[in-house]
């Protein structure tokens, strides 16, 4: 890639950001190599994300819904919702009367965020009893061993903290842990809904673009940019 096209690119993407790919003295090519591997790979997990995040957030409605009766959960005291998680409901309710929705179940649980739902297996929830209780209902496949409140806990933290990244467009590529991470999201799915994790498969190209490394990418700027 000639240095002309590369800083007409830097300058849309910006400098600061294509830096964290070439800390190594990286020519041009391999700089812009390693940013489009970074963008599959991201492209490559959101699959998986979305399903669990669906997948928790549909689980956690239905065991709430059993418990406290009624599929308007977050307005009764048995959901024991944290002072938090309250003003999330309120935000949400507020965001649907804005746009004029009716503030129907179905509407209001999917205005609810990720860290809404992530949040029921935190220290707060181990107080009210319902992180202990959606530990074993909503993990209906889960091994017993890893149905506890701590472990979920850490792992839902951890996939948070992966789709975040992801939509914050930050580097990831360099994750030694990320083949273990996608994994664990898989299994986290199974853990709901063995069948879902089977439609999330039929999506997951993760493993190939992984194992595939740099090579396509660079071929594909070579090929649109031959060197002079």
């Amino acid at each position: 890639m000639d240095p002309v096209t590369f800083q007409q690119i830097e300058g849309i993407l910006h400098t600061e950001r294509l830096d964290s790919y070439r800390q190594d003295g990286a020519d041009p090519t391999v700089t812009l190599s390693r940013y489009l591997l970074n963008v599959a790979l991201s492209e490559s997990l959101y699959p998986a994300l979305q399903f669990a995040e669906i997948g928790l957030r549909n689980a956690v409605h239905r065991e709430l819904t059993a418990r406290c009766g009624t599929d308007r959960w977050y307005d009764s005291p048995q959901a024991r919702l944290t002072a938090w998680q309250l003003d999330k409901v309120a935000e949400a309710k507020e965001a649907l009367q804005k746009r004029r929705k009716s503030l129907t179940a179905g509407r209001v649980v999917a205005e609810l965020t990720f860290g809404f739902w992530t949040g029921f297996f935190n220290n707060a929830h181990a107080r009210t009893g319902i992180g202990s209780y959606l530990s074993k209902n909503a993990f209906p496949h889960a091994p017993a061993t890893e149905q506890y409140q701590s472990k979920l806990d850490k792992r839902w933290l951890e996939i948070r903290d992966l789709r975040n990244r992801i939509f914050h467009h930050e580097r990831i590529l360099h994750w030694k842990d990320l083949d273990i991470r996608h994994q664990a999201i898989l299994e986290i799915i199974a853990w709901m809904s063995p069948e879902l994790r089977d439609v999330a498969n039929t999506l997951d190209r993760f493993a190939s673009i992984r194992a595939a490394g740099l090579n396509p990418w660079t071929a594909k700027l070579q090929n649109r940019w031959p060197k002079p």
